[in-house]
């Protein structure tokens, strides 16, 4: 239920908030954003020189800030014959901005020591432009994306150079930067619970990755854990990543639980909106032991057989034509078999949403179109981020099977992604399925949202960005899925307990992060308030008397370029309606967080699912 102080929290962040955005937006009023165009100057040693004409400059700004449409720079060049691919990877101490420049610094020199600089086949084996042909703008755009993409690949720049003497021709260069691949992480509780864990993501500079993880916990029985993992990224230049794993200290993305896992998965995205197929199959045995002799811990073992594949309808003849239309129909299918060969006691024949054994048969239909604007400083520190402009509409069909209850599904999942000519991004999202039932709809599913990324504001020399997210999610007829709750993207961010849960869901994330010019010791800083609400109501319950939970703090931001870690983020939490045994503030400090704005053409089909992204 509503509160005084609830009421007065909200008017106030919204107060503070809206406040905030009018005088950012009287700041910004004056900006008009250029569009990107390449200098073809081989020779020069700014990329960002060789990849942008001309760079917005105001008060507050910077050289390395740029917008535009990443197929633009291209175009003029459209339809010329590639004659040679030349590629240059850079280590992580090398900078684009001045690729002559290199870090001497202490940190800088011992990080060489231990990393290996991609090897050119790796990129390679990640390109899907080829010699002798004819050149697509939008092609060049989608490979140049893909490769930012990886794991281990800080950013890349690809330019095009014309031929002297042959004026139909062009050499492609492709600059790629690298991550400091070797990582870790940890934590402790006291020295009663110590978890560690160690990664290099481009052992060797071959682009696969090689993680080892320990636990100790003293009450644990045996008090030791370990993981290992293994991961190729494109095997054989097939676009194919595969992933082979072992853990008996897993928490499981199903269960919340600790298990032993042994999996191996392969997985193809579609990387290019003219690659033909995409898929993958994932296998894996999973069990949970009483590890800690506490009789309330979910005791279960289950075999998870998952395997999809899709295939592009139309793309040869467009791909035979050179045709730039960006318009595109996916046919994809999908089995899955989660098979329970033991479950809790407490579970045994009853409808539970996790522990239950489950199968589907689905095929989907996607038309979509998506094309990218390059931009800065919406996750990352200068460092070249791709945002989505078009649209996306999957239509989904099947049959499910949950125990012994069988019934054909149907859904749909519409996004529209939108590039305002101020340089405003804005995603809308609407998704709604259900399962038919002796002519009853059953589990019935409805979300709709909306998040949107600011464009860049200026005080005197610092960037603002702000970042909203709002969504609608309804159940009804609720048989066999799981209520709707709030420890996750569509609720409170930081909140762990799921004792709050209902059926109706209204919830609002709000942050604003300022980017600031001065550095301390090296280090750039980014400063954040946030607040996020919700609103939880049951069935048959209007939202006027739902109950009211928010969440409200802030923190800060840190990336030094001369140092071998990425990102590192503290951010403090306060829950003013913290449930019981809940703590009501806390704060956490990661380190090595890689912000990337995440966006698929195609992904697998599934049923709605209104308590994650």
């Amino acid at each position: 239920m509503f509160n005084k102080r609830s009421v007065i929290l909200l008017l106030l962040s919204f107060t503070i908030f809206s406040a905030t955005a009018q005088g950012q937006r009287k700041i910004a009023d004056s900006i008009n954003f250029k569009k990107l165009h390449f200098t073809q100057n081989k020779f020069v040693n700014n990329i960002f020189q060789q990849a942008i004409n001309s760079v917005r400059r105001t008060p507050g700004s910077d050289d390395s800030y740029l917008i535009g449409k990443s197929e633009d720079p291209y175009l003029p060049y459209q339809g010329k014959i590639i004659r040679h691919i030349y590629i240059e990877p850079y280590g992580f101490n090398r900078s684009f901005k001045d690729t002559s420049a290199r870090d001497n610094s202490w940190a800088a020199r011992t990080g060489n020591n231990l990393h290996l600089t991609t090897r050119r086949f790796v990129i390679r084996d990640n390109l899907f432009l080829q010699e002798k042909t004819p050149l697509n703008a939008f092609k060049v755009a989608d490979n140049e994306r893909h490769i930012r993409s990886l794991d281990f690949i800080q950013d890349a720049r690809i330019t095009l150079d014309s031929v002297k003497g042959s004026p139909d021709s062009v050499d492609i260069t492709i600059y790629t930067k690298d991550f400091f691949s070797i990582g870790g992480g940890g934590s402790s509780n006291g020295l009663n619970h110590i978890k560690l864990n160690l990664y290099d993501a481009n052992f060797l500079g071959g682009g696969q990755r090689v993680e080892a993880s320990s636990l100790f916990d003293y009450n644990r029985h045996p008090n030791w854990g370990y993981g290992t993992l293994y991961r190729k990224n494109s095997i054989a230049h097939t676009f194919i990543d595969g992933t082979v794993g072992y853990s008996v200290m897993d928490i499981s993305n199903y269960t919340h639980v600790e298990e032993s896992a042994s999996y191996i998965s392969l997985n193809r995205r579609l990387v290019s909106p003219y690659s033909r197929i995409a898929g993958g199959v994932t296998y894996s045995y999973n069990k949970a032991y009483n590890l800690y002799y506490d009789t309330t811990t979910p005791l279960y073992k289950y075999i998870l057989f998952d395997a999809w594949a899709g295939y592009n309808l139309g793309i040869k003849k467009l791909t035979a034509t050179n045709n730039t239309i960006r318009d595109r129909r996916f046919l994809a299918f999908r089995y899955y078999n989660r098979d329970f060969k033991q479950v809790p006691t407490k579970v045994t024949n009853m409808f539970d949403p996790i522990y239950n054994s489950s199968q589907a048969a689905l095929v989907q239909f996607t038309f979509f179109r998506q094309d990218y604007y390059k931009t800065q400083y919406i996750y990352g520190f200068g460092t070249t981020e791709d945002l989505p402009y078009g649209y996306n509409i999957a239509i989904t069909a099947g049959w499910h099977k949950q125990l012994n209850l069988e019934r054909p599904y149907a859904g749909i999942n519409v996004s529209q992604y939108i590039a305002t000519r101020r340089g405003d991004f804005i995603q809308l999202f609407m998704r709604t399925g259900g399962f038919l039932h002796n002519g009853n709809i059953q589990d019935g599913s409805f979300l709709i949202g909306g998040t949107a990324f600011s464009r860049i504001l200026f005080w005197n020399s610092t960037k603002i960005r702000q970042y909203i997210n709002v969504s609608y999610s309804s159940l009804f007829n609720r048989l066999t899925s799981e209520p709707l709750r709030i420890n996750n993207y569509y609720g409170l961010r930081g909140f762990l307990s799921d004792s709050a849960s209902g059926a109706k869901r209204l919830s609002m994330q709000l942050e604003t992060a300022f980017y600031l010019r001065y550095k301390i010791l090296g280090f750039q800083f980014a400063p954040f308030p946030y607040i996020d609400m919700a609103l939880l109501a049951q069935e048959g319950e209007p939202l006027s008397k739902s109950s009211f939970h928010t969440s409200l703090g802030g923190g800060i931001r840190g990336r030094n370029e001369n140092l071998i870690f990425e990102t590192i983020e503290l951010r403090a939490y306060y829950f003013p309606e913290a449930p019981e045994g809940m703590v009501p503030f806390k704060a956490i400090l990661r380190a090595n967080v890689r912000f990337r704005y995440s966006s698929n053409f195609i992904v697998a089909p599934d049923i709605v699912r209104l308590n994650a992204q």
